[in-house]
């Protein structure tokens, strides 16, 4: 009788159906008595891969940093958090006397122009006045 059981199932059941549909279908699920044992061990892998995996890209990465600095010392570069914190000592030691905010760099060319325009209107002015206020203005 169960094997009849069995063949009509078989026959009754799509192509590709499996023992999951059953348990859909709501049938009697099949318990494993090794399921947890079998999960803790499933997940301990899953734990002993992913330190091999970090472990892996932890060598990989100190390799990368011994090329880079072997690059930096051939040409003579620094690294970026160098050059920051010196720029930043540097800024540090420039300000520290001083009371307000320090001034930022101005590019060659950008200030100069504002300089001449004050000449050239000191020297009009200079013009118009007497000789005498001319030569004292001028000292």
């Amino acid at each position: 009788i169960m094997f009849i059981t069995q063949q009509l199932t078989f026959l009754l059941s799509p192509p590709g159906a499996t023992k999951d549909m059953g348990k859909m279908l709501g049938g009697e699920e099949e318990k494993d008595p090794d399921a947890q044992k079998k999960e803790e061990e499933r997940q301990e892998a899953l734990r002993q891969q992913e330190e091999e995996r970090k472990a892996k890209h932890a060598r990989m990465e100190a390799e990368r940093e011994k090329v880079r600095q072997t690059i930096r010392d051939k040409y003579g570069l620094k690294k970026k958090e160098e050059k920051e914190a010196e720029e930043k000592a540097a800024m540090e030691q420039a300000c520290e006397g001083s009371l307000t905010r320090p001034k930022k760099a101005i590019p060659a060319g950008c200030g100069d122009e504002d300089d001449e325009a004050d000449e050239s209107i000191l020297d009009t002015v200079l013009k118009f006045l007497p000789g005498p206020l001319q030569d004292m203005l001028k000292k």
